[in-house]
């Protein structure tokens, strides 16, 4: 029969492991998102900071997450097609960011 400080322990390395995982997908989440952020500074163009809200918006909109939006559209450049929604909001959210910066 395992010790009590033998249970703590392995409870421990099991948090660890699952924080580790998490950080993980959180970095290769980060990496697609700033992908995708550079793509909308290049098609707006605009500032890193209004390319995340414009990401923002579409996920908002199309009730995507964030990270799936900027999956699609950095799936674009491997000849893959934005899907219809996500195409249409982006396109929008493209109109009131150019109307913006007139107005």
């Amino acid at each position: 029969m395992p010790s009590a400080g033998h249970a703590a322990l392995l409870a421990e390395v099991v948090e660890l492991r699952a924080k580790s995982e998490q950080l993980g997908r959180a970095l290769a989440t980060r990496a697609v998102i700033d992908q995708a952020r550079g793509m909308v500074m290049v098609l707006a163009p605009c500032s890193s900071e209004r390319a995340w809200d414009l990401l923002v918006c579409v996920s908002q909109n199309c009730n995507i997450k964030l990270r799936d939006v900027a999956t699609a559209l950095v799936a674009t450049t491997e000849d893959e097609t934005l899907p219809e929604q996500i195409r249409r909001e982006l396109r929008r959210a493209l109109r009131r960011l150019h109307a913006a910066d007139r107005g």
